[in-house]
């Protein structure tokens, strides 16, 4: 059994799927890997020749390759072939000795490099999602999983077995013991699965009618969720490129849809930390072939609405789907492994995965640029023979460097970060939007940023300790336009940065942007060590002119902080109080839930039902309440609020500020429905958001 997975990951702590909110507990710091910032790194390429049959073309030497980087030829400084069918006619116990194992014989030579060790072994990773996966899917992935084992598992196949739920784990180190991964295989129980991924949106229409007033929505909660998956697989990534050879991870999960605002920065950094390890990443949809049916299964509830008859449910099911998909075919794609959709023959990725890494040359070269810009690399290799086809990964991105840089050198690294397709993940950083309507074709756009206070470095000056962080965004319209960009610099002053470590500390500021939609940028650096983080996004602001009940977003908080601003276009900012958005959802009990609204042009009755209204009501009648929702039983809701005349006139605007006490709430995850009803014009909403009640002992940590 191999401990060198186990090894390399043990220190990673669990990865939490909420950020701890602001004011209280602090991100969980993520451990610190392995970095490409290095004088000159190892570009290692797998190559792979055929002839015109299809067969491998074995005997190439150094001098029969040339490889180029930007059209700029590399020196080869090693070279390797890795025959994996090699292993397939011994013995596995005469095989090489492993880590941790004794060699065979007293003469043998000990190995003294990780890459002698692994040679000529097909290095296979099965990371299973149970985050994403039903009881179902997980048991198909396991009976694929113990058939690969049992029928399709080479000699040469070292095997180790990774999960993530709540933490991520090593649950088998790399091993050829088939005993030892049926064992772990078998320990996955029905209980495993979460199903957090499948959220739904704002609306009842097309969604089962189960006899239940609402069904839950996981949107908010993968927001995190979704970056949480991308950052593990980086975590893997990252923790094992101290090997050489081409390692494969087949990725089993049931999709994953990246709605909402997540960042896409994450995405792009889980892609490069593969293409950097020389780890290739093979995703399966354990859903397998779906038959979408009009109007919905058999085994479920008829449709509210009218889309079961406008055709409008079934377009609504293949977004769907695809969506779910479409993050998977990138990874993948863009990591030189292939994606097994559609299909029920969960067992073609093992064969996928064995075809790809029999044989292959593995080339390797410094390269002959020494910037550190985070640019894009192009890789051409080429062989000095006529008639074959090479099959090799493409390019890779180089690493971003911060220096000993002058002023002007520190802001152009910034405006190279915000411009880089590169992204930057060093310093953690979320991102949090909302819209409310200034005018008719006027929105303001309340943007967060939060970082956490144990990643940013304090220093003492005079009787404080002081920290910088440099901000810097752009928004861009939907044919990539600059719409505002932002510039700023946040100073930090505390009596003891101890105060911050345990706390996350939270940018805000705001957009005025016409309906539409954009894509958001925004780097963040720490200006001690020079990491940065970036968050990109795509928001859409609505035209609301169309929609029978006008309403903006929905901000949750649970701190006000007083305002001398008075002139503010924020609606945020009321009676000398700002409201500070909790971005990412997470509260105490003994903290009071905050949630501020809007609704525009509301209904006018037509005819006043009493001479006291006729005199007091101006002729609107809302009425608001919260439900709070665990799984599909209703275990809170509050009183009521009822309004008959604008309190934003100026805006059209009626404005709901509701405080409730959480403290009657037990800890764990809850459906927050905020239920408004036009009694007026005769329409509703009862948008949904996720939120984490976190415990007492959980908070004073």
């Amino acid at each position: 059994m191999l401990s060198t997975l186990s090894y390399w990951l043990r220190k990673i702590v669990a990865l939490s799927a909420t950020i701890a909110l602001l004011g209280s507990d602090a991100i969980p710091q993520q451990q610190e890997g392995y970095t490409f910032r290095v004088e000159s790194e190892l570009v290692l390429v797998n190559v792979t020749v055929r002839d015109k049959n299809g067969n491998f073309v074995g005997g190439l030497k150094p001098q029969d390759f040339t490889i180029l980087e930007d059209n700029k030829p590399q020196k080869i400084v090693s070279f390797d072939i890795e025959n994996v069918d090699a292993v397939a006619t011994q013995d596995v116990a005469q095989a090489k000795p492993l880590p941790g194992e004794p060699a065979p014989t007293a003469s043998a030579k000990p190995t003294t490099t990780l890459s002698d060790q692994f040679k000529d072994r097909r290095l296979i990773v099965l990371f299973f999602d149970l985050s994403a996966m039903e009881p179902d899917e997980i048991d198909r992935a396991i009976t694929s999983a113990e058939h690969y084992v049992d029928s399709q598992m080479a000699p040469a196949d070292l095997v180790s077995i990774v999960s993530l739920g709540s933490s991520l784990l090593v649950n088998q180190d790399f091993t050829s013991d088939h005993a030892l991964l049926k064992k772990q295989l078998q320990a996955f129980g029905e209980g495993s699965g979460q199903g957090y991924e499948e959220g739904t949106t704002g609306t009842t229409e097309g969604t089962p009618d189960t006899g239940q007033p609402f069904t839950a929505d996981d949107t908010e909660y993968n927001i995190f969720n979704t970056d949480r998956r991308l950052e593990a697989l980086r975590s893997v990534a990252e923790k094992l490129s101290h090997v050489q050879q081409k390692k494969s991870l087949i990725y089993f999960s049931s999709g994953m849809d990246r709605t909402g605002i997540e960042n896409q920065s994450e995405l792009r950094a889980a892609v490069n930390a593969a293409v950097r390890s020389n780890l290739a990443i093979y995703t399966m949809d354990l859903r397998g072939l779906q038959a979408l049916v009009a109007g919905g299964e058999a085994q479920n509830a008829s449709l509210r609405g009218t889309s079961a008859y406008s055709g409008q449910s079934m377009i609504n099911a293949l977004t769907s789907n695809f969506t779910t998909q479409e993050t998977l075919v990138t990874l993948a794609s863009d990591t030189g492994g292939r994606a097994f959709l559609d299909s029920n023959d969960f067992g073609q990725v093992f064969k996928g995965v064995q075809q790809d890494t029999s044989t292959y040359y593995l080339l390797g070269y410094h390269s002959t640029n020494p910037a550190k810009d985070g640019h894009y690399r192009r890789i051409v290799v080429k062989v000095n023979l006529p008639g074959v086809k090479i099959d090799y990964r493409r390019g890779y991105y180089a690493a971003a460097d911060y220096q000993h840089s002058t002023k002007e050198d520190k802001e152009l690294q910034l405006e190279e970060e915000l411009a880089s397709e590169m992204p930057a993940t060093d310093l953690p950083l979320y991102l949090g939007a909302a819209y409310f309507r200034l005018e008719t074709n006027k929105f303001f756009v309340p943007t967060s940023l939060v970082v956490p206070g144990s990643q940013i470095p304090f220093v003492r000056s005079s009787d404080r300790e002081r920290a910088t962080l440099d901000v810097i965004g752009v928004v861009l319209d939907s044919e990539n336009h600059p719409v505002t960009r932002i510039r700023d610099t946040v100073k930090l002053a505390v009596n003891t940065a101890s105060e911050v470590q345990k706390k996350n500390v939270q940018y805000d500021t705001g957009l005025s942007l016409p309906p539409g939609k954009y894509h958001l940028k925004f780097v963040v650096r720490e200006n001690q060590t020079g990491r940065m983080g970036s968050f990109e996004t795509d928001l859409e602001v609505p035209d609301l002119k169309s929609q029978p009940l006008k309403m903006s977003s929905i901000v949750l908080a649970s701190q006000l902080e007083p305002t001398k601003k008075t002139s503010s276009p924020n609606p945020l900012i009321r009676d000398g109080s700002e409201i500070i958005p909790n971005v990412t959802h997470v509260f105490s009990p003994a903290q009071h839930l905050r949630l501020y609204y809007e609704v525009y042009d509301p209904g006018r009755l037509k005819a006043p039902q009493s001479a006291e209204s006729r005199s007091n009501s101006p002729g609107i009648h809302l009425l608001t309440s919260v439900s709070f929702f665990r799984g599909k039983a209703r275990v809170f809701e509050s009183s009521p609020v009822e309004l008959t005349e604008l309190n934003a006139r100026d805006r059209k605007a009626g404005i709901f500020q509701l405080d409730l006490p959480l403290n009657t709430l037990k800890p764990g995850f809850y459906t927050c429905q905020v239920n408004v009803i036009d009694d007026a014009a005769g329409s509703f909403l009862f948008p949904r958001l996720a939120l984490l009640i976190r415990s007492d002992k959980h908070s004073a940590q």
